[in-house]
């Protein structure tokens, strides 16, 4: 048996000097969290080191007042904590997402304390982490406190989701339901980026990709293909019709078969009732969704991912703008690798060809600051609304016509003119 205390109780097993795991995405206990920052408000706790992956909800410890009393390392920036990353009051740890989980493991980041939500236990005592295995699993298995809210909205997930209750050093118990994100529109640009990604899927792939408009409008383009299976990193409504349909069941994967893989998701409580007791869905660790070694076991796999910005070389921006962290470097380099190496695989990076300010996503450099995330040696195809081009196997020269074949027709005398100062005139005599 178990007993069951408040969170005000059993926040009071964090110390000063602690490090703690949050749980991620939408199984972040909003309970646990406000009873640790009051702690924080009253000076009972101070130098508190915070680590999670992208969280939905408030995050109040990374506001300028509890400066000294929480600090949060980050391994990847989401948008709730964005604002405080960019002005220095939280931090970014950059790092593979496969990685995330051996940081913990091997104690390169010590682990004290971890936080998490869970379902409620079943007849022998198994609870489910639900919506987000990720790096979560890894900080349970070496903490000294594992806190677990118990909440019937997390759905009973398989996998490596399922712990056994005896895990927890601390149960709570709440009935909160977990924060949805109904899929946006899609507008013209995303539906023609998703309509030139449809054409590179083939029959029999398995797919990875993330949540958002150019993944839905892909997603949504899928209803005519045959015997898709996924292997990703997170999923999201998107990906229901084409389950219901039968387009997607997995038969042709080599590992996990019939199964749909996936570390995380995000989406509304129709998504979150699929995976609840469902054996077709396994929520595994992340250093099993995104090992390159995996990854490329199963046929045809195609990874689509984005970007903020990619050069005339191929080289591709996909965690900041200029010095300011957007996001973080996450799974994309672990899934272009994957699909690299799988047999006939296709790794894609697709983008619009120009921000919401008019400017081109497709530069002559990348900008003052901008790190690279996907090297010009590990790109392949590029996508946007004017079409679609692969640049592996290609010269620098061959890659910049590419390239600027597919930019927005606005941009494309600045961009030639970059690629003549870049390369001289061979470049016109070539091209």
């Amino acid at each position: 048996m178990y007993k069951i205390i408040s969170f005000q109780e059993a926040v009071k097993a964090i110390k000063s000097g602690d490090h703690i795991l949050i749980h991620s995405v939408a199984c972040a206990p909003q309970g646990l969290i406000n009873a640790m920052v009051d702690r924080g408000r009253q000076g009972e706790i101070k130098n508190i080191t915070i680590h999670h992956l992208h969280t939905e909800g408030p995050a109040p410890y990374t506001e300028p007042e509890f400066e000294g009393i929480f600090q949060l390392d980050s391994f990847f920036v989401g948008h709730n904590v964005r604002k405080q990353t960019q002005s220095g009051y939280a931090d970014y740890i950059p790092v593979f997402l496969n990685e995330t989980q051996k940081l913990i493991r091997d104690r390169v980041i010590p682990m004290n304390v971890a936080m998490v939500q869970v379902s409620p236990p079943n007849k022998h005592g198994w609870v489910s982490l639900g919506t987000s295995v990720d790096t979560t699993l890894a900080a349970i298995g070496v903490a000294d406190v594992v806190i677990g809210v118990i909440n019937p909205n997390v759905p009973r997930a398989f996998g490596d989701a399922m712990i056994h209750i005896s895990n927890l050093t601390h149960v709570c118990e709440d009935n909160t339901p977990l924060t949805e994100a109904a899929p946006g529109p899609i507008s013209a640009v995303e539906y023609a980026i998703g309509s030139h990604v449809a054409n590179l899927v083939e029959d029999g792939a398995t797919l990875q990709m993330g949540i958002g408009a150019i993944p839905n409008a892909v997603l949504a383009q899928l209803t005519n293909h045959k015997n898709l299976g996924v292997h990703t990193e997170m999923f999201s409504d998107g990906l229901l019709p084409l389950v219901a349909s039968g387009v997607v069941n997995g038969k042709n994967k080599c590992i996990d078969r019939g199964k749909i893989v996936s570390t995380f998701l995000m989406g509304s409580r129709k998504l979150y009732d699929f995976i609840d007791d469902n054996p077709g869905v396994l929520m595994k660790d992340v250093g099993y969704t995104n090992s390159v070694d995996v990854i490329c076991r199963n046929p045809k796999v195609t990874s689509i991912n984005s970007a903020i910005q990619v050069d005339l070389t191929g080289q591709v921006c996909a965690d900041s703008i200029g010095t300011k962290f957007y996001s973080g470097v996450g799974g994309q380099i672990d899934f272009i690798r994957g699909a690299a190496h799988s047999q006939g695989g296709k790794p894609i990076i697709a983008l619009p060809s120009m921000t919401e300010k008019g400017i081109s996503k497709i530069a002559p450099t990348l900008n003052l600051g901008a790190g690279v995330v996907t090297t010009r040696a590990n790109i392949h195809w590029v996508v946007t609304e004017h079409g679609a081009v692969n640049l592996y196997g290609k010269s620098l020269q061959e890659r910049a016509k590419l390239l600027i074949s597919i930019a927005d027709p606005s941009q494309k005398e600045m961009l030639e003119k970059a690629a003549f100062e870049r390369f001289g005139q061979h470049f016109l005599n070539r091209y």
